[in-house]
Order: structure tokens, then sequence, then C-alpha cells
């Protein structure tokens, strides 16, 4: 049964270090500005979700990482109105730099329980408790 939607596929990354997780707050100008959501982005043409998200963290977070250090941890699967979005989420907690948001995004690092304090988009909301796990 067809949405009658378009599927954009994103990917995200759930950078970790110790116990505390990154997360960053949407940017004024952009759908759903200020709501907090784990890093990274659409993958274009011809890319592989690792390399997409290779890209965005360099991009919007200045950091390097490698695609082997990238470990798939959980799907997001969210109708919104105009478009579904499909959204594999790697667990990541090996890179290079200082995380420095390109766009002067907020950044937060939360733990488990800080968490559901964060307003997130409706599609990374059932993403916490795999979060939940993963820095248990």
């Amino acid at each position: 049964m067809s949405t009658g939607k378009p599927v954009v596929l994103v990917v995200a990354a759930a950078l970790m270090t110790g116990k505390r997780v990154l997360l960053a707050q949407r940017p004024a100008g952009k759908s759903m500005a200020g709501l907090w959501e784990f890093p990274g982005g659409k993958v274009e043409p011809n890319e592989t979700p690792e390399q997409a998200l290779v890209r965005e963290l360099h991009e919007e977070l200045g950091i390097t990482v490698q695609a082997a250090d990238l470990h798939p941890l959980a799907f997001a699967s969210h109708t919104y109105e105009k478009f579904h979005l499909l959204m594999p989420v790697y667990a990541c907690r090996a890179w290079a730099g200082e995380v420095t948001p390109a766009e002067n995004q907020a950044v937060a690092w939360a733990t488990a329980s800080e968490l559901e304090a964060y307003a997130m988009p409706p599609a990374d909301v059932p993403l916490i408790e795999h979060l939940k796990r993963a820095l248990a």
C-alpha cells in the first residue's frame, strides 16, 4: 500500500563519548527549527548511507569519521505531511577533530536520562530507547 508520498532517505549518527550522546539543535529557518536531533543529513544519489554520514559529519560538525567506525544502531521510518522519512542511525565512538557546528547551531552532550528532556522531531523520539541501551 502506497502512501503516495516520496520516500526521503537520510542518515544520522549517535556520536557517543563515555555515557553521553551528541544532539544538535535544528537552526532557525529550517523545517522543525529549534528541535534537537542526531546529526546527519540526506543521502545523495550514488552515495551509501555510510559515505553520506562521513560527508555530513565533516560538513556540519567539522569532524572526520571513518566508515569503519560507523555501527548500525537502529532506524526510523516515519510519515510526515509531505514525505516519508527513512533514516538509518549509526553509533559512532571514534572521530578526529573537535565538534564545531558549521551553522552555529547549538549542540549538547546528553546522558541517557536527559534525552527525553529534549524536544525532538517525531521520527527521532522512538530512537531514545535504543540510545538509552547503547549508553548503558
